[in-house]
């Protein structure tokens, strides 16, 4: 019978391979953890500071730095820190170098609720609370309610597609009657919206007569922009009253 020696060298390799593969895996995963790189989805809006992410990376009552490779539960460590109220999701992984890398996606918030209680809107219409680390520079809403969102979130959306409008409106406030009244930037008028309808018709009608004004030079002139009247805007003057 005739030995098939380059058969007998193929299964001595791949055994070969294996053993060196397991061997890697067993003294990399001995390895102990060198650092740790926390990085945000946008640095300009830390609402969760490294710190705290730091601690939900605790293990056992124990630093998660210095361990070794097998034994960190990432899926675990990625639940923890995603059980934080202020961050979306994370993506937890350690790099070839033994650093631990924690991608972080935070929440974001596009409006800020003041009332008996505080906190924000983010962009899925859900409330998020306030940070202790950064504040955001988006519209304050005021007088509404729980039952408000809803509404208040669309009537956001609506200005924060709008680029002249996302700069211009600072601040929106419901008024006992249902009706909305907005505050733009630097300017001593305010805007009454109405109820949330209409909102293409009636932001339209604005844009126009804030062109004019401007064109005159007459916006510091008014006290009250009224757009809740079909296909009119009403201004009412500081001296005249009308």
């Amino acid at each position: 019978m005739r030995v098939n020696w380059n058969y007998i060298k193929m299964i001595g390799l791949v055994l070969m391979t294996g053993f060196l593969y397991a061997f890697a895996s067993h003294r990399n995963g001995q390895r102990q953890l060198a650092d740790i790189r926390v990085q945000f989805d946008d640095e300009s809006t830390p609402f969760v500071s490294r710190a705290v992410v730091n601690k939900l990376l605790i293990q056992n009552e124990s630093t998660v730095k210095n361990s070794t490779k097998e034994k960190l539960a990432l899926k675990v460590m990625e639940a923890q820190v995603k059980s934080h109220p202020i961050i979306k999701n994370a993506e937890i992984y350690v790099e070839m170098d033994g650093t631990l890398g924690v991608q972080i996606e935070q929440r974001k918030p596009i409006a800020r609720l003041s009332g008996a209680s505080s906190f924000y809107l983010d962009g899925e219409g859900k409330k998020m609370p306030l940070s202790d680390n950064y504040s955001a520079r988006v519209p304050l809403v005021t007088g509404v309610s729980d039952e408000d969102l809803s509404e208040v979130f669309d009537l956001i959306q609506f200005v924060k597609a709008d680029s002249f409008l996302e700069k211009h409106i600072v601040g929106l406030e419901k008024l006992n009657n249902g009706d909305y009244i907005l505050t733009p930037r630097k300017l001593e008028y305010k805007v009454l919206l109405g109820k949330v309808n209409k909102l293409p018709l009636k932001f339209n009608n604005y844009k126009a007569f804030y062109k004019k004004a401007q064109n005159d030079k007459t916006l510091n002139s008014y006290d009250k922009i009224t757009l809740k009247y079909d296909n009119q805007v009403v201004c009412t003057t500081k001296n005249t009253g009308e």
